[in-house]
């Protein structure tokens, strides 16, 4: 052999023993890597194997229900049927979509604004597609979810109002989050995190975390009313759900999720009765109008019934423009919440007030008596009263009693503006009562210092005069009326109105507290409210019968909403019932029973009913309805308060 060959040979026994070793050492550090993976590092990837296919998913919480006094339910929960997309998983967007409106129905518009909405937001968070489906339809898609990536059909919980449009202006309504309420949420939870403006990471998580749960097809936000009102408290805390998803993003499995859960909304107790309330709608009929019931004693409300009202139901889903806008434009002002919001002036309501103020001031007596020829005349001009050819002498209890304007004149003029003003404040006018709802509306009591800043002008002392029949710039709310009857009836103080009466605390109504009317004084004028209703020549004497020998006492009241001339007052007053509807008088009453034990105050407003006639047939109906359940009387539905939340219990953007 040649040195030549052995030389070969040599070189390649060396380079197959350095293979040989560096093969060996590659496979032994491939055997140790993978018993290190096995046997030390497995649990630990399997761990992160594992989160790889869970996600969390936005979970709203369960928001509380609202009931009446005997646990009828006013507002709650039911399922939910709903279709959601979430851009990123999807192939195309808008062929998605366009497969799915074979399915179920997507209009041209939404098909717009869920593109739109996919621009304006990070791809990540889902997007309702339809919500509130019927079965049919949540069945239909469900059998072809396998043909659409990034589809998910879910079922949920949405609010429904099981009596709808009875309780519709006090309970309110929920909605979707829009752009500007969601934007006051974000920076509530950025503040409440004390996230500094620098700290872009955090405030990002938050506003993307944010966005997830609120535009959740199930969530919802209180509009107006209840619902508004007492939004954190029926909210409750969102949270997420963890769930199993497979390659293609298909749920799998639902998993435990305590740790981020949402935790359930408070439930609410008011003091309503839904079948007086029931009651009161129907005996309102197809009047613009409303009536409120209150418990003297306690002060809890019974019925704030408001006619023609809406269908909150309308609303939880979006309700179409062409449906909002005939309620918009609905002469009667179904949107309008007659009874908290609504001020009229209260017309011959008033009087027993002017009467108050007069004997409390000692420029008039029980006995004092005026004579009333249908007119006086004061500065220059007549001052008519309701009665063409006038009563005759009459004294307080007559005046009262047959409503004369005459009487009312006078002693007005005598006790002056201000104490008339003064006794109105004291008995329950121009204050806004907090129920725990949205709206209320003070409405005017006038004085001079009140002129002087809204009109810029001096009182003049024949405004008085109309002061003194409850007409002028004065105007209460049926709410308001209710107080003052109440102040009236009651032996001893009247308590403040009250509307939450389980779960939630009842929020302080902010009423200033009051000087109850001098027994004497307050005995003159019931005994005034008494003959309305059951002495002869009473203006309501068909309305103090309220069944098995218990009688109503009261006071009519008729508002003008237009100025009658002197020409037209010449040739004839036009009748009511040949004006527009529009132009027609009030009616309004005011009552409380059994005349003899003063339990419930009953008022009722009829808008444009051209005068009290039409008022206190209607309150006489639902004051006996009334006193026949005699609620106060019965056991009130309880309900747990929810546990306090925790601060460490709150899902927040670190959890995530």
């Amino acid at each position: 052999m040649s040195n030549s060959q052995r030389n070969r040979d040599g070189e390649f026994t060396r380079r197959s023993i350095v293979m040989a070793g560096a093969g060996a050492v590659l496979w032994t550090g491939l055997a140790g890597r993978l018993v290190q993976l096995q046997l030390f590092e497995g649990e630990e990837y399997a761990e992160l194997a594992t989160e790889n296919r869970i996600r969390l998913d936005p979970a709203p919480a369960r928001r509380g229900v609202i009931y009446d006094r005997f646990g009828q339910r006013l507002a709650s929960n039911k399922r939910n049927f709903y279709v959601l997309v979430v851009p990123e998983e999807t192939d195309n967007l808008e062929g998605t979509l366009k497969n799915l409106a074979r399915y179920i129905p997507i209009s041209r518009t939404k098909h717009r604004r869920i593109l739109m909405q996919a621009r304006q937001q990070a791809k990540f968070v889902p997007i309702p597609v339809a919500d509130d489906l019927s079965w049919q339809d949540f069945s239909r898609i469900n059998v072809h979810a396998p043909e659409f990536r990034g589809v998910y059909a879910e079922v949920g919980e949405l609010r429904s109002y099981p009596m709808g449009a009875a309780f519709a202006h006090t309970i309110g309504y929920v909605a979707r989050p829009n752009r500007e309420e969601l934007d006051n949420l974000i920076a509530q939870e950025i503040a409440r995190l004390q996230i500094g403006p620098d700290n872009i990471v955090a405030r990002r998580q938050v506003q993307s975390r944010m966005q997830r749960i609120y535009r959740h097809p199930d969530m919802r936000l209180g509009r107006q009313g209840i619902e508004q009102f007492a939004e954190p408290y029926l909210r409750g805390q969102p949270g997420f759900e963890r769930i199993a998803v497979n390659a293609s993003g298909r749920i799998v499995d639902r998993l435990p999720s305590d740790d981020v859960a949402p935790k359930d909304g408070g439930d609410v107790v008011l003091s309503f009765d839904a079948e007086i309330q029931k009651f009161a709608i129907a005996r309102l009929g197809e009047e613009s109008g409303s009536a409120v019931v209150m418990d003297i004693e306690s002060g809890e409300l019974l019925t704030m019934a408001s006619t023609p009202a809406f269908n909150p139901n309308d609303f939880v889903s979006g309700i179409s423009h062409t449906k909002y806008n005939d309620l918009l434009n609905n002469e009667k002002k179904p949107l309008y919440h007659k009874a908290y919001d609504g001020v009229y002036p209260p017309g011959s309501t008033f009087k027993m007030l002017v009467a108050a103020a007069a004997l409390e001031a000692g420029v008039a007596g029980p006995q004092d008596r005026v004579m009333c020829r249908g007119k006086t005349r004061f500065g220059g001009r007549d001052f008519h009263c309701w009665k063409h050819g006038g009563h005759g002498v009459v004294n307080m209890k007559s005046a009262i009693q047959k409503s004369c304007d005459v009487y009312f004149y006078d002693i007005a003029r005598r006790v002056g503006v201000q104490k008339i003003a003064d006794m109105a404040r004291k008995m329950g006018l121009g204050h806004v009562y907090e129920l725990g709802m949205t709206g209320g509306n003070k409405g005017v009591v006038p004085d001079p210092a009140w002129k002087q800043a809204v009109k810029q002008e001096p009182w003049f002392e024949g405004e008085t005069l109309n002061y003194g029949i409850g007409q002028g710039y004065l105007t209460t709310s049926p709410l308001q009326l209710a107080v003052m009857t109440a102040r009236i009836a009651a032996e001893k103080v009247a308590p403040s109105p009250k509307l939450f009466i389980g779960g939630a605390p009842s929020p302080d109504t902010g009423a200033p507290e009051y000087e109850p009317l001098d027994p004497e004084i307050a005995k003159q004028l019931r005994a005034g409210m008494y003959a309305v209703t059951s002495e002869a020549g009473g203006t309501a004497m068909r309305a103090g019968d309220v069944g098995n020998g218990r009688r109503l006492a009261g006071k009519t009241g008729t508002a003008q909403v237009r100025r009658i001339t002197t020409a037209e007052r010449a040739t004839g007053v036009i009748d009511n019932k040949d004006l527009p509807w529009r132009l027609r008088d009030h009616g309004l009453f005011v009552s409380y029973a059994p005349a003899d034990n003063p339990k419930y105050v009953c008022v009722v407003v009829v808008d444009h009913g051209g005068g009290s006639s039409a008022a206190y047939p209607i309150a006489r109906d639902i004051m006996e309805f009334t006193l026949n359940r005699d609620p106060a009387s019965k056991t009130t539905h309880k309900v747990a308060s929810p546990m306090a939340q925790d601060e460490t219990t709150r899902v927040d953007s670190e959890a995530i």
